[in-house]
């Protein structure tokens, strides 16, 4: 008992001396949210120090429970735990990636080796272990959901090392630290290279699909495409090759140890698709359709190209290369389907298509969403809303954070700052959910106005919100989207069948110079093109997926052969050789801006998830068509079998729950039109 009352009189010590920090007090602000206002930067460090002092006394009262072992005071009393390292990292983690300054980089730096160091001493503690595994072995008299969080958790300390020797586990928390680390610098470097792009082209990473659509200058198009596909391969300061070949040789040391040959058998051992040959054949069949189309693209594209070599405009024998391809695609569309995205970018501003992505989720689910100005937001272009159910009971509190800016890393993404669960009183806690994005900000003549990706992105994210906002679990372990990785973009990609749908059109897509709805011939259009450059942007997507795994199918003594930045890039051009990549095309994503896996995001040896998601979304979405896609049934039906779920029940389970059936993988050829 001296460790516990130890750890108690730390912490004691570690709240005085913090009297005056925001996080160690409760927030007495609407619905709990964070009171930025009075967060300064210094006070991360020690509110985060404190948690994980707080949770490590937890779990040692855990382990010195003289009761036997039980779901209550062991698994759900692990689940509890952490609180105000749950409170202090979910505002901490979420700001590093969207207001990611000098200063909080350097808090990042010191933070993150801390936080792996305390979950690996949680994970490999072997009378904690011995607590869990005899709830694990006894399940009689537990509900679904609490055999899921048991079989979560006891995963969780066996995939963490805790059958290793003592040598081995001392390994695998070095392994874990420099990983945590490594991942953090890569992303770090990323950031600054995404800024070191925009000071070279003139335009944010976010803008580049539209620039070079709308690029006429040839040499400023390549230009910028060598510039966006080579960042962090520069052999300088912000040069990703070395931290990607450590990264690599970390993950497989950390399989071998758990007695894996490479790290995508490791990682993919508790996903759906369970192993990378499944994988392997999955995204083989996605190529081999993607590359087929793509060869008619480049014909359709070289057509065009030919006839401004005739006016003179292009020197003869040009031919399309990676940096013509969304320029050319362009002038295609707007041949085939007469659809210019200038004249569509009118009814999709900002603010348009966040109501619009509140309308779908009001028409489908019957939930309300309405702006939040007594919430505090963290950045003044950040707004706050409420979100309530039919019944007015609260679903939770989003933050919308759409626009680029520099403190911001690229792409776009949902985060928690807080999750949903029952606490040990019986009170429901609502989440709290941000979305960000980066597009275009406004400008002093126009408001931000957005492509047709762009609209798809933003459903895309409120999609993953959603899944968080309606779920109804009792532990955090298994709400929201704490679900298989591989199972996760199933809701986010379902959520943008209705971005372009008539009916919810009619409700948001309104041109903001004359408040006119946009007119069916236009809708028309966009519908008709959504299956336009599908090789490419199917093609692109899958490439990444193969580059990922490729990487992770790597053994040990393959990997020792790569010495530099050179054999990284033979490497990618030898993967994408076998995978039938067409040379107009690069993966999505090379390796040294790999951010969802190689910059901590979780995604190493699942990336495939979106292509494998999609299957799930599109199969889900077809019976949706079968049944009406305004029924308030199947409507009902999904959320309650999906959305409500989270991962309290297998994927495949609730799938069939839901369908009758297992997903027919010709779902995703048939959406984009490659079958």
């Amino acid at each position: 008992m001296k460790t516990k009352y130890l750890g108690l009189i730390l912490i004691a010590m570690t709240v005085a001396s913090c009297k005056t920090n925001p996080f160690m007090k409760d927030w007495n602000t609407p619905y709990g949210t964070a009171p930025f206002s009075q967060i300064s930067v210094k006070d991360y460090a020690p509110a985060i120090k404190a948690g994980i002092e707080a949770q490590k006394a937890e779990i040692q009262a855990i382990i010195d429970n003289p009761e036997a072992p039980t779901f209550e005071n062991t698994l759900a009393a692990m689940d509890r735990s952490g609180a105000l390292l749950a409170k202090a990292s979910g505002v901490f983690f979420n700001l590093s990636e969207s207001e990611s300054t000098p200063e909080v980089q350097a808090i990042e730096e010191e933070l993150v080796p801390l936080v792996t160091e305390a979950n690996d001493e949680i994970y490999m503690n072997p009378a904690l272990f011995a607590r869990v595994k005899a709830v694990y072995e006894n399940q009689e008299g537990l509900d679904r959901e609490q055999q899921m969080v048991t079989k979560k958790i006891y995963e969780d300390f066996v995939r963490n090392g805790v059958g290793l020797d003592e040598a081995g586990q001392a390994r695998f928390k070095e392994i874990s630290s420099k990983l945590a680390s490594l991942t953090q610098k890569f992303g770090n470097n990323l950031l600054a290279e995404n800024n070191a792009f925009k000071a070279e082209i003139g335009i944010p990473v976010s803008d580049y699909p539209d620039y070079m659509s709308s690029t006429a200058d040839r040499a400023a198009r390549e230009k910028a495409f060598k510039a966006y596909s080579s960042r962090c391969n520069h052999g300088d300061a912000h040069d990703n090759n070395e931290i990607v070949l450590q990264i690599m040789k970390l993950r497989t040391e950390m399989a071998s140890l758990m007695g894996f040959s490479n790290s995508a058998g490791y990682i993919l051992d508790n996903k759906m698709a369970h192993d990378p040959a499944t994988v392997d054949e999955f995204l083989s069949k996605i190529m081999a359709a993607s590359m087929k189309r793509a060869k008619e693209e480049v014909y359709d594209m070289q057509q065009i190209m030919d006839e401004d070599i005739a006016a003179g405009l292009l020197p003869a024998g040009s031919r399309i290369q990676p940096w013509d391809w969304f320029y050319y695609a362009e002038k295609v569309r707007a041949r085939k389907y007469d659809l210019d995205e200038n004249l569509t970018k009118p009814y999709f501003t900002a603010d348009s298509v966040r109501k619009g992505v509140f309308y779908a989720a009001s028409k489908v689910y019957g939930i309300k969403v309405e702006e939040a100005p007594e919430v505090e937001v963290y950045n003044p272009v950040v707004k706050a809303y409420k979100l309530t159910d039919a019944d007015g009971s609260l679903l939770g509190i989003f933050y919308c954070d759409y626009f680029s800016r520099e403190t911001k890393r690229g792409g776009a993404w949902m985060n928690n700052f807080r999750e949903q669960s029952v606490d040990a009183s019986g009170k429901d806690i609502r989440p709290i959910i941000v979305n960000c994005c980066n597009f275009p900000p406004a400008t002093a003549e126009q408001p931000s106005m957005l492509t047709i990706d762009n609209v798809s992105t933003a459903f895309h994210e409120f999609g993953h919100a959603l899944h968080g906002f309606l779920t109804k679990c009792r532990y955090e372990t298994v709400s929201g989207t704490n679900v298989a990785r591989d199972f996760v973009e199933t809701f986010s990609q379902f959520n943008e069948n209705w971005a372009f749908q008539k009916e919810i059109l009619a409700g948001y897509a309104h041109d903001y110079r004359t408040g006119e709805p946009i007119p069916d011939e236009l809708v028309a259009k966009i519908v008709n093109s959504l299956k336009f450059n599908q090789g490419f942007t199917t093609g692109e997507l899958c490439a990444a997926s193969i580059l990922d795994m490729k990487w992770h199918e790597l053994s040990a003594e393959e990997l020792a052969s790569f010495t530099d930045a050179a054999s990284i890039r033979a490497f990618e051009d030898k993967v994408c050789k076998e995978m039938g990549l067409i040379e107009e095309i690069i993966p999505r994503y090379r390796t040294t801006y790999f951010n969802h896996v190689f910059g901590g995001s979780g995604y190493s040896a699942g990336y495939y998830g979106y292509l494998w998601s999609e299957v799930l979304d599109k199969d889900a979405f077809e019976y949706f068509e079968q049944q009406g896609i305004f029924n308030p049934e199947v409507a009902l039906k999904f959320r309650r079998t999906f959305l409500e779920k989270g991962g309290s029940e297998e994927p495949m389970v609730l799938y069939e729950q839901f369908r009758g059936a297992q997903p027919d993988p010709g779902a995703l050829l048939r959406a984009r039109g490659l079958e």
